[in-house]
């Protein structure tokens, strides 16, 4: 495909976890991906090595999402390796550190505040006129169940998400008008790598409120051969990715009306 016939995707900490899910599902897809995560996380190559091998397109690009002057610098190397960004994945996050509320901190909001209101709003800064001028755009915030069933402890992480909803609502009827979609994904918990200390019985909390009684596996679906299409995944985390690649490719939005509803939510509750 001609460099200027394809789209292109950035999805911000993409070296591991869901995120690697979803730079791969776009990957097969047929959407060149902006692989990222901090600097000198050797994981992104890795992820880059995969999409490459399945036959798909796509360059490590490390950079601090929450920092000013690193978005604006790898927004220019997205630019120079693949193209201009159509497709903007938010995704990255930090730590999640549990606390009573006594013991939290106006540093820890602001920590939490950093990846998921900072980093999306330098993000768009940087990409939104560009998607303007070209009458196409796709944003997908990845959000958390969280954000509407909040457990004990994690105050700072929920209102965070809370706030990031927020702007993907508001995005939503801003840009509706120049063809850019705006959306949110929430899955409900995937253990990933981050979680493997999560103690058990923990998890086993959070399976009894699950009325299926599971957590999503840690991997991606099945790549689909390039002469079947591909069918729909069943375990949550593939099913997000699925869902990335939906977004992405869906069709120019109605402008003549504001969108009704901005957010995927219950979608990959599974």
């Amino acid at each position: 495909m001609n460099r200027l016939d394809r789209r292109v995707a950035l999805v911000t900490g993409s070296s591991r976890g869901l995120g690697r899910a979803i730079a791969q599902r776009l990957a097969r897809d047929g959407i060149a991906v902006a692989v990222n995560s901090r600097r000198g996380d050797s994981d992104t190559e890795e992820v880059v090595r995969r999409i490459r091998h399945a036959g798909g397109i796509a360059e490590a690009c490390n950079a601090d999402a929450t920092d000013d002057a690193e978005v604006m610098q790898l927004v220019a190397a997205v630019a120079d390796t693949l193209g201009p960004v159509d497709v903007l994945v938010i995704n990255a996050t930090g730590p999640q550190p549990e606390a009573s509320l006594s013991d939290v901190t106006w540093d820890d909001h602001l920590a939490q505040l950093a990846f998921f209101v900072k980093s999306p709003v330098l993000l768009v800064h940087a990409l939104v006129a560009g998607m303007q001028a070209r009458g196409h755009g796709r944003i997908v915030h990845i959000d958390s169940e969280v954000a509407d069933r909040p457990p004990p402890g994690r105050s700072a992480y929920a209102t965070a998400k809370s706030a990031q909803i927020g702007l993907a609502r508001s995005w939503a009827r801003e840009l509706a008008p120049f063809a850019i979609t705006v959306n949110t994904v929430a899955p409900g918990f995937i253990p990933v790598e981050r979680h493997a200390t999560v103690a058990d019985h923990t998890k086993q909390a959070y399976l009894a409120s699950v009325p299926r009684g599971r957590t999503a596996p840690p991997r991606t679906s099945p790549t689909p051969s390039a002469s079947s299409p591909p069918t729909k995944p069943t375990s949550s985390l593939a099913n997000a990715s699925w869902s990335m690649a939906a977004v992405a490719s869906a069709p120019e939005p109605d402008t003549s009306r504001a969108p009704e509803s901005t957010t995927d939510r219950p979608s990959t509750r599974r």
